[in-house]
């Protein structure tokens, strides 16, 4: 069984916790974001992070080119490298690649994103995030054929050679995509999609396939593209997707054992 697990990097997640939960296992992909750490290095620089709200609802994070540079410095770099370093003192041999690495991630540059501001629909300006439109299955595959275990993150490129921002539960849904996995662990800060998002006890259980739409109103924020990310890889042949804690003991196993939101 191939696997691929997502863990944010918002603050609340619990890296140490899914790393632990790697050890011995050979069968996955791990791709990550690192938010936090993204906007933590743009304050330091003096380029904090900016949001937007697209007209469908969804947050995106402004990538302007002096942002960009923010997001590989602290993604491909400083984040990446430190999993990669940890999951090494663990025993696991991994291999950390950006979308850029190989072209791993290929990506159009968008055009015409769209923003919401005091009830007008305006063009984002001068935006450097990208749609996918490719992962490259066979480089990921042999090196889990390697026993490597591969450790995935924006950005991406196009064909031209441009780096773009890309979302990572979009990629970690890309990346279950094209290796055709049979589950897809989207870990965050919160139990699950919750009817209430300030109460644990409202997580929604399980939602079928074919009712993704009925409970997008539920997801705020964040969980938003996460849910998006579920249903474009329940779309394209994933079988089963869940979004879990990536706090306590085992959460990888605790996900896939089904807890969490299960969405199938």
């Amino acid at each position: 069984m191939t696997v691929v697990v997502k863990v944010g990097g918002a603050v609340g997640n619990s890296m140490d916790s899914v790393l632990a939960d790697l050890v011995g296992r050979t069968d996955l992909v791990l791709v990550h974001g690192g938010s936090e750490r993204v906007d933590r290095l743009g304050e330091a620089l003096g380029r904090p992070a900016q949001y937007y709200t697209s007209p469908s609802g969804v947050v995106s994070r402004r990538s302007d080119p002096a942002h960009l540079e923010v997001v590989v410095l602290a993604l491909a770099g400083a984040v990446q490298t430190e999993i990669v370093a940890a999951l090494l003192g663990r025993g696991v041999r991994a291999v950390g690649l950006s979308g850029v690495d190989g072209a791993l991630v290929l990506a159009k540059r968008k055009e015409g994103a769209r923003e919401v501001v005091n009830g007008r629909v305006l063009r984002v300006a001068d935006d450097r995030s990208g749609t996918i439109e490719r992962v490259d299955a066979s480089l990921l595959r042999g090196l889990l054929a390697l026993g490597f275990v591969p450790v995935v993150g924006p950005p991406a490129v196009t064909d031209r050679g441009e780096v773009v921002n890309v979302d990572a539960d979009r990629v970690a849904a890309e990346v279950a995509v094209a290796l055709r996995a049979e589950v897809l662990v989207l870990l965050t800060n919160v139990p699950g999609l919750l009817r209430d998002r300030n109460d644990p006890a409202t997580l929604v259980r399980s939602v079928p396939r074919s009712e993704v739409d009925s409970v997008l109103p539920l997801a705020e924020g964040r969980m938003r593209k996460k849910v998006l990310a579920a249903q474009a890889a329940l779309a394209r042949g994933v079988a089963r997707v869940v979004i879990a804690t990536s706090q306590g003991a085992d959460p990888v196993a605790r996900a896939l054992a089904g807890e969490g939101t299960v969405f199938a």
